[in-house]
């Protein structure tokens, strides 16, 4: 099965990729990794995630937040690769949230974007991982994830 055949059995549409708002690429690939920018959180129908984890948004508004950049990184990583298929191991992901100081679910938010990649990938999916809370993040975003892929030939 392909890769997106996996993502139509699931559901999953990949949206237009985002066109970088400053001065950087959307992914670079160095010594057989891609690194992925870092994606923020666009709803299915192009708008804006927004909001603070711990504040205005709760645990399941940032992990579905966390999902929608998972789904952004996909539709960046078959932008630069030209197939999801060529995609060998998802090595690691930074999650980003944006949260009160009392807030400390941030792992729990991240998973959002996490279980995406091995549902996507299977074992392949599974990874490293960073998650940290952020004062703000562009645009007022809930989240952001970026991302470091293998890559086949």
């Amino acid at each position: 099965m392909t890769i997106d055949q996996r993502l139509a059995e699931l559901g999953i549409t990949l949206p237009t990729p985002a066109a970088p708002v400053a001065s950087y690429v959307p992914a670079v690939e160095a010594g057989g990794l891609l690194h992925i920018s870092g994606q923020i959180s666009f709803a299915e129908d192009g708008s804006l995630i927004t909001g603070r984890l711990g504040d205005d948004v709760d645990l399941a508004g940032g992990i579905a937040a966390a999902r929608r950049c998972g789904v952004m990184l996909l539709a960046q990583i078959k932008a630069a690769l030209g197939s999801l298929d060529r995609v060998e191991r998802v090595v690691k992901l930074g999650v980003f949230v944006n949260s009160t100081p009392d807030f400390t679910d941030q792992p729990k938010v991240a998973n959002g974007a996490s279980e995406l990649m091995q549902e996507v990938f299977g074992e392949p999916g599974r990874h490293a991982r960073s998650a940290v809370g952020v004062t703000v993040l562009p645009l007022g975003v809930a989240v952001e994830v970026d991302a470091i892929v293998a890559i086949r030939g």
